[in-house]
């Protein structure tokens, strides 16, 4: 693993669940233990998710789960999947989700349900053994993007986000690129590069919206990463420990962008998630 100022470091494993019990995901994913739960319903669209819960009597701290896509494709069983297994045998009730998508629901749409799936969650937690006192926001690429400012805003509090491969900051994205590129056209409804375009780019940034007392970060980001620079990370995690807040930063070593190659460059990374929320949420480890 390549360390740079401030990356975060794995915890120690020993007296930890096991790393083949942390990482026993299939090339297909568990079946839901209740499937298709409406959670919400903006003008009229049926929003639903998945829970994944363990057995016992609970209460379960819980991660609300946010799939990537582009902010214009997947589902609620797709992308982030290969964390259901691993978290739900860790003793967290996962729900989830799927959010409106571009272009057909444009910006702030996705990131207003992630914030509806944390109310709905709260409220219903005892229906699923789960604690609305420990909640953590997972979310990979966009949907990483989306848990990112909904934990920045802080509108719908949560205790830990993990932010996976997400691109925090859309501004350099597009510098860095030379290009919009069709998920911020499809998301910002953006076709050219101009002042007004870099000040949408600008507020559509979690990076933009950082303050002091934060809830604890995870940004988890392979180094060789074609789709989502990894420099975005790093200064997010700069900024955010300047204002006093918990940021850690976890580098994937030749890790491109999406879960199933990391799987193949660091199988290990499940496990130092799992600790690190295990820390954050006040588990045993």
């Amino acid at each position: 693993m390549k360390m740079r100022p401030g990356i975060f470091l794995a915890l120690a494993a020993a007296g930890t669940l096991s790393l083949r019990a942390a990482t026993n995901q299939a090339a297909t994913p568990p079946a839901p233990t209740r499937p298709d739960v409406t959670y919400a319903q903006p003008a009229g669209l049926n929003l639903a998710l998945d829970a994944y819960l363990p057995e016992g009597a609970g209460p379960f701290p819980v991660c609300i789960l946010v799939h990537g896509g582009g902010f214009k494709s997947g589902n609620k069983r797709s992308s982030i999947y290969p964390l259901f297994a691993p978290l739900r045998d860790a003793g967290f009730a996962c729900f989830s989700i799927d959010y409106r998508l571009a272009p057909a629901n444009r910006w702030p749409a996705g990131m207003e349900d992630v914030e509806a799936a944390v109310r709905w969650v709260k409220a219903h937690a005892a229906d699923f053994h789960a604690d609305a006192r420990r909640i953590a926001l997972v979310g990979d690429s966009s949907g990483g993007h989306y848990v990112s400012y909904v934990g920045a805003l802080g509108r719908e509090p949560v205790n830990a986000v993990v932010a996976i491969y997400a691109p925090h900051d859309l501004e350099l994205q597009v510098k860095l690129r030379g290009e919009l590129g069709s998920a911020m056209t499809a998301l910002l409804g953006l076709t050219e590069i101009n002042a007004a375009a870099w000040e949408t780019l600008r507020q559509a940034s979690p990076i933009n919206h950082l303050r002091a007392g934060m809830p604890p970060y995870l940004l988890m980001q392979g180094d060789l990463d074609r789709t989502v620079v990894y420099e975005q990370a790093f200064r997010f995690q700069k900024r955010s420990r300047a204002l006093g807040n918990t940021c850690d930063l976890t580098t994937i070593t030749n890790g491109d962008h999406g879960l199933e190659g990391w799987d193949k460059a660091r199988l290990e990374y499940k496990l130092e998630l799992i600790n690190w929320l295990k820390k954050t949420l006040c588990m045993p480890l």
